[in-house]
């Protein structure tokens, strides 16, 4: 028997992958519900996510022929919007968010100069803006209007433009171009029917067994084959070298009997009020429903009597520690880390999924 700790994304595709190859599988969480954070529920006639929004987007066609085989997606293409200095602009920061706040002659100006160094369409770092004279201030001027604060509101940190965390600048380019789209992989939708049920149905299979409200630590650990563990990997390890640090995320939710309050799903305010952002449900699929729902998301230190481990903080002194816990369990036969949380790592659903793909076919060889 396998054993596998947690019913996310990451959990879901491990179960799938090792019944599917005639392997008896038992998938454990701690929580009520599977689908870990991208679990959904229907109020109102509205998918209403829990733990925030979630959009499946991709460039990877074996993932997305796999996603599909435990699914109908809507194809629904993410776009999100901020408020900087009280205007409605498009994110990533583009053109377009550049004709709303700068006159007409340095949009030109920023054109010209951007013309020189890059490619119409490019998504390109604020790191790399930065080290252009001529685009320093662009660059100053988007990490100041759309990172600094966010930044400080989500993470809980301080920082000047050289101090911030790479991944974090990856997750939102300057785009040198005209789209409003979020993201631009090919590959982009909502399941019709939530994730909870996506996750259902790559659980339905008679290989598959499920505890719910089980933690790990319930369990005589022994009697399994392997362990594929997908919880916080200090946790497993007693925090033997300390604590990890996450942050996590208090969500406000509010029902309204009106058609919608914003005019689009996901709304950042980086520099206003203490919430990040947003999300008005009903804009993701689509409903008669009279009524909307919203969730207000105010970002904290993490609190196991209180919230959920969300994100990773990005500083080299939590990955240093990461890597301590990550030599100790080498000494572990047939134990594996996985998920956002055993590896530490901020991941999207896609990248969550290759890598338990992956993780299987190395185990499963």
């Amino acid at each position: 028997m396998n054993l596998v700790v947690g019913a996310g994304i990451t959990g879901c595709v491990i179960a799938e992958h090792l019944a599917r190859a005639g392997k008896k599988v038992l998938i454990i969480d701690r929580r009520t519900h599977i689908a870990g954070n991208i679990y959904d529920e229907k109020i109102d006639g509205i998918w209403l996510h829990r733990y925030g929004p979630h959009i499946f987007h991709t460039n990877n066609q074996e993932i997305w022929e796999y996603i599909n085989q435990f699914a109908t997606f809507f194809p629904y293409i993410h776009k999100v919007r901020a408020i900087i200095d009280g205007i409605e602009i498009p994110l990533p920061f583009s053109l377009l968010s550049m004709e709303k706040l700068f006159p007409k002659t340095l949009v030109n100006h920023y054109i010209d100069e951007l013309n020189k160094y890059f490619t119409y369409g490019e998504r390109i770092s604020i790191f790399d803006l930065e080290k252009i004279p001529t685009l320093q201030p662009l660059a100053h001027f988007i990490y100041e209007k759309i990172y600094k604060n966010y930044s400080a509101k989500q993470w809980g940190l301080s920082s000047g433009i050289k101090s911030l965390d790479p991944a974090v600048a990856k997750r939102l380019p300057f785009v040198f171009g005209k789209t409003d789209c979020y993201f631009d992989d090919q590959f982009q939708g909502i399941p019709l029917e939530g994730y909870s049920s996506l996750c259902t149905n790559m659980l339905n299979h008679p290989n598959i067994q499920i505890k719910l409200q089980t933690p790990h630590t319930l369990l005589d650990l022994k009697e399994f084959s392997h362990i594929f563990y997908c919880g916080g990997i200090d946790g497993f390890f007693d925090y033997k070298f300390g604590s990890l640090q996450y942050r996590g995320v208090k969500f406000e939710f509010h029902t309204y009997p009106l058609c919608e309050i914003q005019n689009n799903s996901v709304i950042n305010y980086p520099n206003n009020h203490s919430f990040t952002r947003i999300t008005e449900y009903k804009h993701f699929l689509p409903t008669n429903s009279t009524k909307t729902i919203i969730s207000m998301e105010y970002p904290m230190q993490y609190n196991p009597t209180s919230n959920e481990q969300c994100y990773p903080i990005p500083q080299n002194k939590q990955k240093e520690l990461y890597q301590k816990y990550l030599d100790h369990a080498k000494q572990y036969k047939n134990l594996y880390f996985c998920g956002r949380l055993g590896t530490y790592q901020y991941l999207d659903m896609d990248d969550a999924i290759q890598e338990a793909m992956l993780l299987c076919k190395k185990v499963l060889k």
